[in-house]
């Protein structure tokens, strides 16, 4: 997320099999279905976390954003205890803190991450914001994303790229979403990657409301094989919070492949514990969204 840097701290859980009031999490199907997305940008309040999404409606899709600060191992027991209920995606380095990091540390970063927690983790998310201009130089920033992508898909996991929506609100034009990628990303990339996501925050890009149907046919040309969606939406406004989670969770995108997702950033703030207003927003959210099954048999 650009405008903030997650702050995480170890947890030390003791927990028992929450339950979850949506049922068994099962094996994250490959094929378009909606994916129920929220974010959680901390580990510092696990048992909440996992007690409000256990009781969605919904079986949720949870990113971790996993902080620079720690090592793969803190966030063993936190992943484990949020798979139980959800399905998660690791986000392996924010958007905001990308140039602090070099190409093999990302390679090493995300190898030690796949190893250390990758029967917990459904999808990696190899790329945040990638397009952004705060990110550093883009081909610093392609070699980092495919560094994460090889390591990944050399072991076997899925995984997703997240753009930053900037088409008529761009710093620097050469970093609009849609001509960076067409200029900037592999074809190996944009026919490998699984899922490509969508970041938009109307706080920071004051444009006309996007036809988001005709932006996702755009991004679909470009991304042949993967899953589309939106991978970041929130304000910081608390005012708006209700109405942009119903508006955002309750498009109607008719892309063949697109699968929802939107990741609310804010759920740990805004919606734990369950007793928070939002939480109610965000339930109420999931079903709007089209119900189609995403649950199989338990994985082993």
């Amino acid at each position: 997320m650009r405008w903030m840097r997650s702050i995480l701290a170890a947890a030390t859980l003791v927990l028992g099999a929450p339950t979850n009031a949506a049922g068994p999490v099962g094996t994250l199907p490959a094929g378009p279905a909606p994916l129920y997305g929220v974010t959680v940008d901390a580990v510092d309040n696990v048992p909440a976390v996992v007690d409000a999404l256990s009781h969605l409606s919904r079986t949720p899709t949870v990113r971790i954003v996993f902080d620079e600060g720690m090592d793969a191992p803190d966030y063993a027991a936190p992943v484990a205890a949020i798979r139980r209920v959800a399905y998660v995606m690791g986000e392996l380095v924010d958007s905001s803190t990308l140039r602090q990091i070099t190409v093999q540390q990302m390679r090493e970063r995300a190898t030690t991450y796949v190893d250390a927690l990758g029967r917990n983790v459904d999808i990696w998310e190899v790329g945040n914001e990638i397009n952004g201009e705060w990110t550093g130089s883009t081909r610093d920033v392609i070699d980092k994303t495919l560094a994460a992508y090889d390591a990944i898909k050399q072991r076997g996991g899925r995984t997703a790229l997240t753009l930053y929506y900037n088409e008529g609100c761009a710093e620097t034009p050469s970093r609009t979403m849609f001509d960076w990628t067409e200029h900037n990303l592999p074809p190996s990339l944009r026919n490998g990657v699984d899922y490509v996501f969508i970041s938009f925050y109307e706080d920071d890009c004051k444009i006309a409301p996007p036809d988001w149907n005709a932006v996702f046919d755009h991004l679909g040309s470009l991304f042949p094989q993967a899953m589309l969606g939106f991978g970041e939406v929130g304000t910081r406004h608390a005012a708006g919070k209700g109405a942009l989670i119903a508006h955002f969770y309750g498009l109607s995108i008719a892309h063949p492949r697109f699968v929802g997702g939107y990741f609310w950033w804010y759920f740990r703030q805004d919606m734990v514990p369950r007793t928070r207003p939002l939480w109610r927003s965000i339930d109420a959210a999931f079903q709007s969204m089209p119900a189609k099954p995403l649950r199989t048999s338990p994985t082993p």
